[in-house]
């Protein structure tokens, strides 16, 4: 199975995943591992409240599971 986070996944999802992707997270401010929205708040919700580029951000969580 290939791991893949979508912009559709809530936070909470994707830091299931992965302890890595809060790392990612954090570097782009997101501090979604203690925000009570990451549990029904979608990646492109938050990506996009916070004024970031939700592609760019999701490319950096996929590349977690890149070799």
């Amino acid at each position: 199975m290939v791991l893949k986070i979508t912009k559709d996944m809530t936070f909470h999802q994707a830091l299931l995943i992965s302890p890595d992707v809060a790392q990612v997270l954090n570097q782009f401010n997101l501090g979604c591992v203690g925000c009570m929205g990451a549990v029904s708040e979608s990646i492109a919700q938050g990506v996009k409240a916070h004024g970031l580029d939700v592609d760019e951000v999701i490319t950096a969580l996929n590349a977690i599971f890149e070799d």
